[in-house]
Formats: structure tokens, sequence, C-alpha cells
């Protein structure tokens, strides 16, 4: 990438760091949509995953007293179990319908009766939301918001939510950076190593700054704004679906 590329990426890294700091989503969708306007999609998804591992593990590591281990332990069963199944089939949707299908779940889920409402504190909640998080996450790029959706109706506060989010979502990139890092003919050469390295030290920087927002934000506050981002990048996804659908 050029210099200025760099410069665009690195600013993107620290803004979208901070965002995703506070509500634990939304800044990773405008990230791989900057880095897919200079690299082709592996190596893209590769970069992604490891600046999103890293500010995903350190937002863990500042609010580790506050995740819900036991939470994680079962979201993990399911998305082991679903990256190996992805890895064996190695299928891939239409791009066009698998948009507007992110895009619509979000508003369907709110017309499911109370009793189907996708909560990651209920018994079966943890494994399904692993399985389905990994298949968004292997064929869509980006599954943040649909992850909200099983925290937004819980009964956990903002912090152990956001403590919570980010170990799942770690994980989830790890096994990302496993599945394109394997189809992947070279990752040499697209970005250098200290690039690497100063995009990781700015994704650190915005998820700390972002610690203090949180801190300041009350509970109500938190699950209003999560619920309207939620609710515009689903919008997003929505008009990217029709737009591939419309020229493809």
């Amino acid at each position: 990438m050029t210099p200025a590329a760099l410069a665009l990426v690195g600013i993107t890294v620290l803004g979208t760091s901070f965002l995703s700091g506070i509500f634990g989503m939304a800044g990773g969708l405008i990230l791989l949509g900057v880095l897919l306007l200079f690299m082709d999609v592996v190596p893209a998804m590769v970069l992604f995953g490891i600046i999103q591992m890293g500010a995903n593990g350190w937002r863990a590591f500042l609010w580790r007293a506050r995740v819900e281990w036991a939470l994680v332990s079962r979201y993990l069963v399911g998305a082991t179990a679903a990256f190996l199944v992805m890895r064996l089939v190695a299928f891939v949707p239409d791009k066009a319908l698998l948009y507007i299908g992110l895009g619509v779940l979000p508003f369907a889920a709110e017309l499911l009766p109370r009793r189907y409402w996708p909560d990651i504190t209920r018994p079966t909640g943890p494994y399904l939301c692993g399985i389905v998080i990994m298949v968004l996450q292997l064929m869509a790029g980006a599954a943040g918001h649909i992850l909200d959706m099983f925290f937004q109706r819980s009964g956990l506060d903002r912090r152990s939510i956001v403590a919570t989010k980010a170990v799942c979502q770690t994980t989830a990139h790890l096994f990302r950076v496993l599945y394109f890092g394997s189809l992947a003919q070279s990752f040499e050469g697209h970005v250098p190593v200290w690039a690497i390295v100063a995009a990781l030290a700015l994704a650190f920087l915005g998820t700390t700054l972002a610690a203090r927002v949180l801190e300041g934000m009350t509970d109500a506050d938190f699950r209003t704004w999560s619920r309207r981002i939620v609710h515009g990048v689903a919008v997003v996804f929505l008009v990217r679906g029709l737009w591939l659908l419309a020229v493809g």
C-alpha cells in the first residue's frame, strides 16, 4: 500500500477501535470496508483478523474481571464446531443474498415472540450464538451486530456485555485468521511488518480511550445506542445486498 493508504488505514484503525471499545461492535465493519479498498479479499481478511484480534484481546484484558467465562466456554463449543464444518464444506453462498439476510435478521428478531428472542444467557443461547457468529464471520466477514442481538436482551450490565463480547470476538477473529490464512498463497508484500505493529498499537490506544467513555455511560444509554447502531449497520447491509443484486 502507498503511504497515503497506510495513513488512512491507521486513522481508521484508531477510530474504529474507539467505537468498538465503547459498544463492542460496528468498528470492524468500517475497518474491513476500508481494507478492501486497497487489498484483495484473502489478505484483507487476514490483516483484519490480526488487528481485530489485538483490539478485542486488549479490550478483554482491560475488562477481564467482568467476563462471563461460563458463557464464553459454551460459545466456544458452538464456534469450534461451526469452524470445523465450514472448513470441510467450504460453502460460499451468493454474497448479495447473504448481505440482505444479515440486514433483515435484526429486524426480524424483534418480531419474534419474547420466548424466541436470542439471548446468550439462556441454556442453549451460547452454543447457538457460537454457531451463528462463526458461520457469518467466515461467509460475510462481519457479524458484530448479530452478536449484539444475543446480548441486548440479557440481564448483563454494559461492562459485562463489552467484556464477554470481546473474548468471543477475539476467538472468532483467531478462527478467521486460521481460515483465510490457510487459503492465502502468500501474505508477504501486502503490508510491511512495521505497519501491522503500528496498527495494533493504534488499536490498543483506541480501545484504552474508549474504556473511559464506557465508564461514564449508563446501562440504559448503552442499550439505546447499541440498538441504534445495530439497526444502522443492518440498513447498510440491506443497501449493500440490494445494490449487489441490482448490478450483478
